[in-house]
């Protein structure tokens, strides 16, 4: 029969500490004088019955003393913001990493805290999308574009040689100036020619010219009715390889751009001429160039105007006004259409749906995407529900108006943000065709499978590669631990204890950490059995990497995975806190604690014989809860039941 311990009180004196965290005579709370060595570098489970003292051993001991420590190392000054903490009572400690404690606990109160950002995943997005991301009209999709010198250079140059060239600029008339007065601050600034229609004229000819025609000018002319005028800065014959040439044809675009308030215009013999321009527009829209705080929600750059960067406003809740989502618009799905007067509203719908392709008799919740646009916005010939709520705030000067709008408020997902608290031309910026907007509200597994299989072009694919690196990497660990099916807009505060727990546990792997203690308290809850594989291979990876991992746990498969299982018990409370049991799997053969009989299978929890019947049960009817599909379920009474499925199932 093999010992239940691995080393003596004796022994433990006479360990290194560079090997193994030693911890002799833990007395905190039901710890009774107990003895443990911890191996370094290792996957070590402390199990144990509710109450025995694992959570005692591995956080209110270790990693207490791992805390204390590292305070004790900082200055007084910054030692006296933390706070004093106590040390565990225990006759000493050897060996204590720097301590990480990954807890059941969602441990942050911030309203704008999402997965992208607790992960550090959104940081690297908005970094991508400022780096190579590029802006597309929202009216035509084509690139948004700001000329460079250079470009204007190069086009220049691509011309055959001997080719003549003219650069030019349009000439602006600021307010309160005439047509004479810009021409005389030309003169003085050095420019001697205008061209007129295209037609090179003295800047001396068509002053004379104006102040002859001046007597003659009609009352009320406007500068609209002049000729079109443009500022002649350079006139050259093409020769790419002349290198002076091409240094003066540079300042030259650099003036037109300057003159030209960003506008720059290129003849060319014998071809149309070219416009460029310097400033960030297309289709007469100006653009704002991308930034990393263009992206940013907790910045009010980049923050949602509308909802201030929360993703939520007070506004007309869509579960308030069409409650039952099972019925039809002819059976009354819209709530506030229900009564005498206001079914008023209801009855063109009825009359003319048909004709938009809008079925009356469908349920709302088989409606199309479009079709519940049409249902409330309307178009020329019916009214929409936004329309009608319109039509209910302006009337709110009677009282039972304004009843009725308070009925059918709520806090509401914001419209112009989709909920991801972006100013709503950050979505104009695409990578490979999606938007930051778009990656965000996608399930992390596939802003994964977008990322594999992204093909960029050479230039931006080498300006990415470390940023795509950094997001894939992460992205797979939270895939590997279960998440998969959350998207990176969820807000922190939503999550559940174990989903929160498993976020930090990626977060720590793509953080890298080497030589730290990690202890974590039960990463397996709320995980189905098909991913506790993918749990286990993240365990292995963090300790792979050099660090320590301690874990508090219970499942079966997590506990044979380890590199040595330490068994607390023999029961709960006072009758638990003492070491029973320290080794591998391997070493139990021999060993009696509730533990080892249920590992080795001498112990087992017995299937009923006979079931419970039923009679009456629970009906839920149309559930349609957050990812639920209209479900028809029974729950029965009076007897066990048990609901299952992956993680993320509903």
């Amino acid at each position: 029969m093999s010992s239940p311990v691995l080393f003596t009180e004796s022994e433990l004196d006479q360990l290194d500490p560079r090997q193994y965290i030693i911890i002799k005579r833990a007395r905190v709370n039901n710890l009774k004088d107990l003895s443990v060595a911890i191996p370094r570098n290792k996957l070590v489970v402390i199990t144990g019955l509710s109450g025995s003292g694992k959570s005692s051993l591995a956080f209110d001991t270790l990693f207490a003393e791992g805390q204390r420590m590292y305070v004790e190392s900082l200055s007084s000054y910054a030692r006296q913001f933390l706070g004093r903490m106590e040390k565990p009572d225990v006759d000493y400690i050897r060996g204590v990493s720097p301590a990480i404690a990954i807890e059941q606990k969602v441990n942050t109160r911030n309203p704008r805290s999402t997965v992208g950002t607790t992960t550090e995943i959104y940081d690297y997005l908005k970094l991508l999308f400022a780096r190579i991301g590029k802006t597309y009209s929202p009216v035509s999709g084509e690139e948004v574009k700001r000329n460079t010198v250079t470009e204007v250079v190069e086009f220049i140059n691509r011309q055959t040689t001997g080719t003549r060239v003219m650069v030019a600029a349009p000439l602006t008339l600021q307010k309160g100036r005439s047509l004479a007065d810009e021409l005389n601050i030309l003169l003085s600034k050095g420019f001697a020619r205008v061209l007129v229609q295209g037609e090179v004229k003295f800047i001396e000819e068509m002053l004379a010219t104006l102040g002859q025609a001046a007597p003659k000018k009609k009352k009320g002319a406007t500068a609209s009715q002049k000729p079109e005028v443009e500022i002649l800065i350079d006139r050259a014959t093409v020769n790419a390889q002349d290198e002076d040439l091409t240094f003066r044809l540079a300042d030259s675009v650099q003036t037109a751009f300057f003159e030209g308030h960003g506008d720059c215009v290129i003849y060319v013999e014998q071809q149309p001429k070219r416009h460029f321009s310097d400033r960030f527009e297309r289709d007469g829209i100006l653009f704002t160039e991308p930034s990393v705080n263009f992206f940013s929600f907790n910045n009010p750059y980049g923050a949602c105007q509308t909802c201030e960067g929360f993703g939520r406003i007070l506004g007309i809740d869509e579960d308030l006004v069409i409650p039952d989502k099972s019925l039809s618009l002819y059976e009354g799905a819209v709530a506030p259409w229900r009564g005498d007067v206001m079914s008023e509203w209801a009855k063109p719908w009825i009359k003319q749906g048909v004709k938009f392709d809008f079925p009356i008799h469908r349920p709302y919740s088989e409606l199309t995407a479009r079709q519940r646009e049409l249902l409330w916005n309307g178009n020329d010939s019916l009214d929409g529900l936004h329309n009608f709520f319109r039509y209910l705030e302006s009337k709110t000067h009677k009282i039972q108006y304004r009843v009725m709008l308070s009925r059918y408020r709520g806090r509401t997902t914001c419209p112009d943000c989709r909920g991801t608290r972006l100013r709503k031309d950050a979505a104009y910026v695409k990578v490979a065709g999606q938007s930051i907007t778009d990656l965000v509200l996608l399930p992390i597994e596939e802003v994964l499978q977008f990322f594999d299989s992204v093909n960029l072009p050479a230039h931006d694919r080498k300006v990415a590669e470390r940023l795509t690196t950094e997001i894939k990497f992460r992205l797979k660990y939270l895939v590997k631990v279960g998440l998969g099916y959350l998207t990176l807009n969820r807000l922190t505060n939503t999550l559940s204890g174990g989903e929160f727990q498993r976020i930090k546990l990626a977060t720590s792997l793509g953080s890298a950490l080497v030589g730290s203690m990690y202890i974590l308290d039960e990463p397996s809850i709320g995980l189905h059995p098909k991913d506790t594989a993918r749990m286990v291979e993240v365990l292995l990876s963090l300790r792979d990497l050099g660090n320590t991992v301690i874990v508090v746990e219970h499942e079966e498969e997590i506990m044979r995975a380890a590199d040595q299982i330490i068994d607390i018990g023999p029961d709960a409370g006072s009758h638990g806190g003492r070491l029973m049991f320290q080794g591998s799997l391997a070493r139990m053969n021999g060993v009696q604690t509730h533990t080892t009989d249920y590992l080795t299978g001498r112990d087992r929890i017995s299937v009923p014989a006979r079931r419970r019947k039923w009679k009456d049960a629970v009906v839920v009817h149309g559930a349609r809860e957050n990812n639920l599909k209209n479900l028809e379920v029974k729950f029965p009474l009076g007897v066990l039941t048990v609901v299952t499925g992956i993680s993320g199932s509903g």
